[in-house]
Formats: structure tokens, C-alpha cells, sequence
């Protein structure tokens, strides 16, 4: 039998528990053919890079599969019918995966630095350039940036102000 790597995306609107339905689904298949699933991780509701058949996130499932080529076909299929997939793929692998995919490594990274209070706002002395004081371009420079930073305007001299009326 075939390893397999197998990542399907469902719709946003679909609950969790439709999600997990459909998986379960999909290891029925698997497993009525002969095959195996090793390794199931659902990695939650995320953004779509772009819009894809009226959607902008999806439910994330990825599959390892342990199965007769048959078995993936049959998925395949029953995921063209299915109207909550969105898109699937499979990837023939030499070897599975042991432990969590990358997405879930990058995952607990991010959640272990959020823990933390890091990133760049939080650090002494910097910040945006928008905390400058003085306005859009920074500096106390006459002139800079948006009217707004200028100040009201000045009323005219009426030396300044002159019609042409012919005299």
C-alpha cells in the first residue's frame, strides 16, 4: 500500500461537528478499502490567500493515509460531490510524518509567543512611525505632511488681496 498525504479545505460556513462528520466520512471510505488513516488534524478555520467559490476562509483538514491508490480515488470523488469541499489534494509520500505537521508546530510557536507578550510593539524605545510627535513626516519642519499638520490658515493681507475691476 501507498502513503498518502491528503488536505482538504471545507467551507467556512460548515460547523466544527459537519467537519469532523466529513472526516469521519473519509476515513469510512479509507478503511472499508483496505486502508488506514494514521493521523488526522484539523487546523481550524483560516484565510483563504484568495477568494475561492464565493469564500475567503475555509476549515483546514489534513490526512495521513496509509492506503490502496483505490481508496484516495474514491475520497477524491466523494469530496467532488460533497458542496462543503472546497478544493482537496493528495500527495504521494515516500514516509509519513511522525508528531505534528508544520502548520501545528507553527501554531504552538505563535501561541507560545503571544504567552510571552512579544513581538515588535511591546519593545522599549521603538514603535511605529506614526509616534512620532509632529505630525506625518516627523521633525517640527514648517511645511510637512498633510494640511492638517500646518495649522488653520492665515487670513490675506488686503494688500495682497487686489481685484482688476480696470482701475
Amino acid at each position: 500500500m501507498a502513503l498518502y498525504e491528503h488536505v482538504f479545505l471545507a467551507r467556512q460556513d460548515a460547523s466544527t461537528q459537519q467537519v469532523e462528520e466529513l472526516t469521519a466520512q473519509m476515513t469510512g471510505i479509507v478503511e472499508g478499502l483496505g486502508g488506514k488513516v494514521t493521523k488526522t488534524e484539523n487546523w481550524g478555520v483560516r484565510s483563504l490567500t484568495y477568494r475561492m467559490n464565493k469564500n475567503r476562509k475555509a476549515h483546514f483538514v489534513l490526512l495521513n493515509i496509509d492506503a490502496p491508490s483505490a481508496a484516495i480515488a474514491e475520497i477524491e470523488r466523494q469530496e467532488r460531490i460533497s458542496e462543503d469541499v472546497i478544493r482537496y489534494l493528495s500527495v504521494r509520500v515516500e514516509e509519513l510524518e511522525e508528531g505534528p505537521s508544520a502548520m501545528m508546530r507553527k501554531a504552538d510557536r505563535d501561541r507560545e509567543r503571544d504567552d510571552r507578550g512579544g513581538g515588535f510593539r511591546d519593545r522599549e524605545g521603538g514603535g511605529f512611525r506614526g509616534d512620532r510627535e509632529g505630525g506625518f513626516r516627523g521633525g517640527d519642519r514648517d511645511g510637512g505632511g498633510f494640511r492638517g499638520d500646518r495649522g488653520p490658515r492665515r487670513p490675506r493681507d488686503e494688500a495682497e488681496t487686489t481685484t482688476t475691476d480696470g482701475e
